[in-house]
């Protein structure tokens, strides 16, 4: 019971000091325990020196002017306390009762012997109060106020200006009073001392505790980094960006990791926030480890955006050259520069598509442009043929021309009309069993007198015992005359087009190669998307709308086979087509982007096929 009535009489007594705080401290734990250390031990031992007055005057009866004084003095104390509840100013307080006690001290001392006087030694006590304000300034007045008093103590001794000394018997009474009170003093001043050193202890530890959990939380990695770059601290959260234990990464490891096009950036940005003060954001790649199941290690470049600005910009945080120490903050940006870079081929996709487009256009108005203009003059000749005088075989002319030049604007729009059913999945297949070898007699034969009217050779090379294909016949047939179309087109008189097929398990293989001028490598990607064509409208020799190879790759997508592309300039062009044996690996109508294209450089052993029309 004993000890729960001490403990709730402490804690009325800190509620009761706590009340007497000034509002404008009480938001700083550290500046509650800094006023709490000045008023508890004045208001004690203002009340414990009330409570000593009766005794003292029983003792000692009638008080001398010297006792009257410092019997006065212990009120200063109380109302320095009221004075710092009243206005919250510490520094000016802590001033004062230097002043006040630096004052006390002299008078006793000039009574008692002057600078020899046990009173003189009390003046260590003054600025070890003024070291609770934790400010230079009040620190430096009370040090001043000391030697002051010590300094008018020996002046006064020395020039023999101290009055009589007291008998020995007071001196006795007022060396037990001064001793006693100067130890009871330094008490106070010392649990005062403590209480604001624990609370500093623990603001400083709840601190460290707090951004300790704050960097082990955060995905993102702080750094510190000296005044030569070297990594002095990093977050744990580096181990799981990086995949590295963090003592790999402190000093130069950090360093050693960069991509070695990106060091100079980097070291550029430390060296702006630390001789310069700039706070500064760079982009950067850095080696991440990954261990696999066996444990082996492997390195791959992870992109890292770092922010750097220098730590502290005064005369503590750096040297004599104004050079700073860096805090650094680094993110993974790793998925964002992929996006950023699906972002740049959409948009480079899409420019091809509306270059493609414009093309189109062009070549369509050309395409239907010429056709119309026969079916219009020579269908004006036949109305007005007898103020033309057109006799009848003249009339035979015009009439197979226009008939010409209608099968073409059919055959443009048919195409057009292939490539949106194809393109929107609407484009049918009817599957059947058949022999490949006779399809491809039965177009070579079509596009023969083609062939020879261009002064091209048309050859095929085809095993008879290739084995039957269950596919669409009228697909596969469209997409074999118009590769012939393509490579016969392209190809100049004396050169050669052959066809040949081979087989295996699954696929059937078709190619068609010519000795034709041949594509650039960097027209490659874009052969087969829909209007693409190498030259334009104007500046080419050859007719087209370049929807022959989107509809090759549109049906062969169809069905579920493949499409690959080899040329080399005026050597020739190779186009390959693999379809599966089996209807059943062949899927219902679906769009062209999903199956993908194979383009490779050619081989030695092959002869190019098509450019695209």
């Amino acid at each position: 019971m004993g000890r729960e009535y001490d403990v709730s009489l402490f804690v009325a007594v800190r509620d009761y000091i706590d009340t007497l705080i000034h509002p404008s401290a009480r938001g700083n734990v550290l500046a509650v325990a800094r006023h709490r250390a000045f008023i508890t031990p004045r208001l004690i031992g203002g009340l414990l020196a009330v409570l000593g007055l009766p005794v003292y005057f029983a003792i000692r009866g009638v008080p001398s002017s010297l006792e009257t004084g410092i019997l006065a003095w212990l009120v200063v104390p109380v109302l320095l306390a009221y004075f710092l509840a009243r206005t919250g100013k510490l520094e000016q307080a802590l001033i004062f009762s230097s002043l006040a006690l630096a004052g006390l001290i002299v008078t006793v001392a000039v009574q008692t012997g002057g600078v020899m006087s046990f009173a003189a030694v009390w003046l260590i006590i003054v600025p070890a109060e003024a070291a609770l304000s934790a400010s230079r300034r009040v620190t430096l007045a009370a040090c001043a106020f000391a030697i002051g008093a010590a300094c008018l103590l020996f002046t006064l001794g020395a020039f023999e200006y101290l009055p009589p000394a007291i008998d020995h018997g007071r001196w006795q009474t007022l060396a037990f009073l001064g001793l006693g009170s100067a130890a009871f003093y330094a008490g106070g001043l010392a649990l005062g001392t403590e209480s604001v050193m624990r609370t500093a202890a623990q603001m400083l530890g709840a601190t460290e505790a707090r951004y300790g959990l704050l960097a082990q939380s955060m995905s993102d990695v702080v750094t510190r980094h000296g005044r030569n770059g070297a990594v002095m601290f990093v977050s744990p959260a580096a181990e799981t960006m990086f995949g590295l234990p963090l003592n790999e990464l402190r000093g130069h490891g950090l360093f050693d990791r960069i991509h070695v096009t990106d060091r100079p950036s980097y070291l550029t940005a430390l060296d702006e926030a630390a001789s310069k003060g700039k706070s500064c954001t760079i982009e950067f790649r850095i080696q991440r480890a990954a261990r696999d199941p066996a444990a082996t290690p492997s390195m791959h470049f992870i992109w890292i955006e770092m922010r750097c600005r220098p730590l502290d910009l005064t005369s503590e945080g750096c040297n004599a050259h104004g050079h700073c120490d860096v805090v650094a903050v680094m993110r993974d940006i790793t998925e964002r520069k992929a996006q950023q870079k699906q972002l740049r081929e959409a948009r480079t996709d899409a420019e091809h598509a509306n270059a493609a487009k414009s093309r189109f256009l062009a070549a369509m108005s050309h395409e239907l442009r010429t056709p119309l203009n026969a079916i219009i003059g020579f269908s004006e000749m036949l109305m007005n043929e007898q103020t033309m005088n057109v006799d009848k075989s003249r009339r035979s002319d015009y009439a197979r021309m226009i008939h010409e030049s209608g099968g073409h604007l059919l055959s443009v729009v048919d195409g057009v009309l292939d490539v949106a059913k194809i393109e929107t999945g609407n484009f049918s297949i009817a599957p059947e069993r058949f022999a490949l070898p006779s399809v491809i007699s039965v177009c070579c034969d079509l596009l023969a007198l083609r062939a020879r009217e261009e002064g091209v050779d048309l050859a095929m090379r085809v095993p008879p015992d290739l084995p039957g294909l269950v596919a669409d016949k009228r697909a596969v047939r469209q997409i074999l005359i118009n590769l012939l179309s393509n490579a016969i087109k392209f190809t100049p008189r004396g050169g050669k087009v052959t066809v040949s097929a081979r087989a295996d398990a699954k696929f059937v293989t078709i190619s068609v190669a010519d000795t034709g001028v041949g594509i650039e490598q960097c027209h490659l990607p874009y052969l087969g998307d829909p209007f693409f064509q190498v030259r334009g409208p104007y500046d080419r020799p050859h007719d087209g709308s370049g929807l022959g190879l989107s509809i090759v790759k549109g049906l062969v997508a169809l069905h579920q086979g493949h499409f690959e592309i080899e040329s080399e300039i005026n050597r020739g062009t190779c186009v390959s087509v693999q379809l599966p044996v089996q209807a059943a690996q062949m899927r219902p109508a679906s769009k062209t982007r999903d199956v993908p294209v194979i383009k490779h450089e050619p081989r030695a052993d092959d002869v190019g096929v098509l450019k695209s029309a």
